[in-house]
């Protein structure tokens, strides 16, 4: 009897490899479907390495990445492509050769004026993050107060990791992925370099764990961090006072007039009072000193807080080892998934 072709069964399959778990299956994490677990890593990440690392809380530095930082016998200038970018941009600086020597002209030559002066705001940050995180080394408890902290990438935020560093202080970099190359500076804590995807989880990070931000001269993302966190201060926003200092009034007030503003009845005359203008690492460190031992560290809650931290701990001051996790502590999981 003839078998009919359709009904003949189908062919054995291969052998199937086994499914990736959900947490290792790339492109299901890479996928629109899975962007909440992307937003809550960012989220949880860095909350579990702050904890780890007994960071209690910072303060921002903000400036432009622009300019590459140079030391004080540095050699030429040279502009950045982009914030953050490891390439030069088209326009480029006179030398300082051609400065000396009367061959720079035009936009060059102004363009080396610039970066004189900004390499003078590289050194004022590199001195006032210097002159904080000793202070804040100084500071007894069982964690990490006022850390300094920046975007993680070249120019102002270098300035201020590298002055931290070179205090032997914890420092912060919270950086961005770009469409471009870019890389953390150096001076970065290596335990507290962080990348994220998404800016409105790293403007969180930013403003969750901040005191006080320091404004250095920068363009538009200084000005969009200035104005949103200000914008959080002047809407009541934060549950805590923050401090915040504009550095370099002479750039400052040629940019923007903010007094205009209050003038013109955008902001209320008081609104003026969330910023205070420095010019000299002294004032600005004096200003945050006073700020942060007003509003933090001689508050009744801070000081039942700190006390009670002390106690807990049975030391006086901040731990030099990670705090253990919870493996560390109560032993290995009962399955390694979970």
């Amino acid at each position: 009897m003839a078998t009919d072709p359709n009904t003949l069964p189908p062919p054995e399959p291969e052998p199937l490899e086994s499914a990736p778990l959900a947490y290792e299956n790339s492109k299901f994490l890479n996928s629109a479907d899975a962007r909440i677990l992307r937003i809550m890593a960012e989220y949880q990440e860095p909350l579990s390495r702050f904890r780890r690392e007994r960071i209690q809380d910072t303060v921002v530095f903000f400036g432009s990445a622009r300019f590459r930082a140079l030391d004080v016998a540095a050699a030429n200038f040279e502009l950045l492509a982009n914030t953050g970018s490891k390439e030069p941009a088209p326009e480029q600086p006179a030398t300082l050769q051609e400065v000396e020597h009367g061959q720079a002209t035009g936009a060059r030559l102004r363009l080396a004026g610039a970066a004189i002066e900004m390499a003078a705001y590289y050194e004022d940050a590199r001195i006032l993050a210097n002159k904080l995180a000793t202070w804040s080394k100084s500071l007894p408890g069982p964690r990490h107060r006022f850390v300094v902290t920046s975007g993680g990438g070249p120019g102002i935020m270098e300035a201020a990791n590298r002055g931290a560093y070179e205090a032997g202080a914890k420092t912060i970099g919270l950086n961005i992925k770009l469409p471009f190359e870019q890389q953390p500076n150096p001076y970065i804590t290596p335990s507290l370099n962080f990348d994220f995807h998404y800016f409105f989880m790293r403007k969180y990070w930013f403003a969750y764990l901040a005191k006080a931000l320091v404004i250095f001269p920068g363009g538009f993302g200084t000005l969009d961090e200035m104005f949103e966190l200000l914008t959080l201060a002047q809407t009541n926003k934060l549950a805590k006072k923050i401090t915040t200092v504009i550095y370099g009034s002479p750039y400052w007030k040629s940019v923007i007039n903010l007094d205009v503003l209050a003038e013109r009845g955008a902001i209320a005359p008081g609104d003026l009072n969330l910023f205070r203008f420095a010019d000299t690492p002294d004032e600005a460190f004096e200003i945050l000193k006073e700020d942060l031992t007003k509003n933090h560290l001689n508050s009744d809650y801070e000081k039942a807080l700190q006390e009670r931290a002390r106690a807990a701990a049975g030391a006086k001051d901040v731990p030099h080892d990670p705090m253990p996790t919870a493996q560390e502590i109560l032993g290995p999981d009962i399955a390694p998934t979970l």
